[in-house]
């Protein structure tokens, strides 16, 4: 039966148990919109959950905003493609930035208690550059979103045999109840319940996996048979002038192209992970927020990455055929490995992993639309009810948008390689202006706005130099990273050359929102117990450092 099912397309077959599991699921997703709802009366118990929620709340829609189609499929197809050097993609390339955000950047944003990230750049340095930010961060979030709609279309596809534009509608409408009903809220209570239901989703994926290809000594000499010795190392063949690694990329691009620039500009400045820290009761809760996150992230590529490893041992031939694409791995093995009962637990953590994703970027697009855009340059000084509206307009906009864009997705073969494009494009050169911005107070307007659109038009320039010349590259996974790279330079030499050029803002005009000016409040709303010793940002942040460390070593 698995031999049939290896060399078939992908077709789940479930049974009245599992199709039961998915039904009740859902109900219970809309049941949350519902009762969210009725705790929405303003427009920032609507966009920002009314800052009130506790820290392991925020922290687990943290991580699980995170889990989306990206995460999921993504990774597992890169832990297919390239193997262990997956890895980097959390180990540099996502912990030590969320330890970053608790420690040093969230103090400024909830400090400074702006509604978004586009606010900030309001703040610091003023109309042009947050209009410019607003809208690329519009465009970026419904590209983003119809990554993850489509993939929970593969999914639905794979269920019913519906052809991928029902699916991708019916999957888009789920979305679109819970989000319209409840807000940021309904968001984050089903991203809480959305991470233990894809943990178990995934957990018996991957323990039967290993299992049919005889544990990690039967996939070691699997992969080391078929893949190389390479697709289980982290940083074999990365060395400056003998790169041999899948990535195609050398120890230096990695480090600074994932692990700082692509890295820092998502976990730092996408507001579709910030969001969940601002909606934090207090500056306690909110710098823990990424620093809860960073614990379980840390074992997320147990359950993604390794399975991608078992499918390229097991369905090799059909990737490298065209049979399947790389996007399919996680998918084939559930059809593969899982009986009835435990097939429906997969199939909902796939769906909740989707919804999860999808409706992070939704909730995010409708905050920044609503106030950043429609509240500051069209509709100002309106009553607080007349943006509560709009927000849940925006937010069936939002969905519109991201189905047309689930089809762009759909052309992709490596959904990870398009989401770090995009992230090369918009994250990259944001960072570089934030950064820049909040460690000089000499940068001003001109020099954040020049720099900002510059550092966009850099890697749009790179990429389409690798489409005509795929030499250009070893692969598109390195193109990514060296598109960052030279976006992240552009900021740099351009904003510093335009701020030496130009008038910078009075310092009185900057407190708390460069570093060393002003001072900002780190016991804002505090409660006794944010004092305990476990609690302690600094001591969260170092234990995750750690783990980091100690997570490489083995795969070296």
């Amino acid at each position: 039966m698995v031999l049939a099912a290896a060399n078939s397309g992908i077709r789940l077959d479930l049974g009245w148990v599992d199709y039961l599991m998915i039904i009740v699921y859902f109900a219970v997703v809309i049941g949350i919109g519902f009762t969210a709802r009725r705790q929405v009366r303003t427009s920032m118990d609507f966009f920002l959950s009314g800052r009130s929620m506790p820290a392991w709340i925020t922290g687990l829609a943290f991580v699980s905003a995170n889990l989306g189609a990206t995460e999921i499929l993504g990774m597992a197809a890169n832990g297919a493609q390239i193997g262990m050097a997956t890895l980097h993609y959390y180990l540099v390339g996502a912990v030590p930035a969320m330890v970053f955000l608790g420690l040093v950047m969230m103090p400024f944003y909830y400090g400074s208690k702006v509604r978004s990230v586009p606010e900030f750049m309001l703040r610091r340095f003023g109309k042009a550059p947050h209009l410019v930010n607003s809208i690329a961060f519009a465009v970026s979030n419904v590209l983003i979103a119809g990554i993850n709609l489509y993939a929970m279309a593969i999914v639905i596809e794979a269920m019913l045999g519906w052809p991928e534009w029902l699916a991708i509608l019916v999957s888009a409408a789920f979305v679109l109840a819970y989000i319209t009903l409840g807000g940021l809220s309904s968001a984050i209570y089903n991203e809480v319940m959305q991470f233990f239901v894809i943990i178990a989703g995934l957990v018996p994926l991957t323990i039967v996996g290993l299992h049919r290809v005889g544990g990690w000594g039967g996939l070691t000499e699997a992969i080391k048979n078929t893949q190389g010795v390479q697709h289980l190392q982290t940083w074999a063949g990365t060395g400056i002038g003998d790169v041999t690694n899948p990535i195609g990329a050398n120890w230096l691009a990695i480090v600074l192209g994932l692990g700082f620039v692509l890295s820092f500009g998502y976990w730092t400045t996408n507001f579709t992970e910030v969001q969940r820290a601002f909606s934090a009761k207090n500056m306690s809760a909110a710098r823990r927020t990424p620093l809860i996150a960073a614990l379980p992230k840390l074992f997320i590529p147990f359950i993604v990455v390794i399975p991608g490893l078992i499918a390229a041992a097991v369905v090799g031939n059909q990737f490298a055929s065209g049979a399947l694409t790389y996007n399919d791995a996680i998918p084939k093995l559930i059809q593969m490995y899982l009986p009835t009962g435990v097939l429906g637990i997969a199939v909902t953590g796939l769906l909740a992993s989707f919804m999860a994703g999808m409706a992070a970027n939704v909730s995010s697009f409708n905050t920044v639309f609503t106030y950043d855009i429609w509240q500051r340059y069209i509709k100002p000084n309106m009553p607080d009810l007349h943006y509560l509206k709009t927000g849940r307009w925006v937010t069936v906009a939002g969905v519109l948008v991201g189905i047309g864009t689930a089809f762009l997705a759909a052309q992709a073969g490596n959904i990870m390689t398009y989401m770090q494009t995009l992230f090369s494009f918009f994250n990259a050169p944001l960072f570089g202006v934030f950064i820049l911005g909040l460690l000089w107070k000499r940068m001003t307007t001109a020099g954040a706005l020049w720099g900002y659109v510059l550092g966009i038009i850099a890697p749009t320039i790179t990429w389409i130099a690798y489409l005509v010349n795929p030499e250009l590259f070893a692969t598109a996974t390195a193109e990514t990273l060296y598109g960052a790279i030279i976006s992240f330079v552009t900021v740099l030499v351009v904003a510093v050359v335009v701020s030496l050029a130009t008038k910078p803002k009075d310092v009185s005009e900057l407190g708390g929102l460069v570093y060393g000016v002003g001072k900002i409040d780190m016991t804002a709303g505090a409660v006794a117990t944010d004092t305990a010793w476990y609690r302690s940002p600094a001591l969260l942040g170092t234990v995750a450092l750690v783990l980091c460390v100690a997570l490489y070593l083995p795969f070296l």
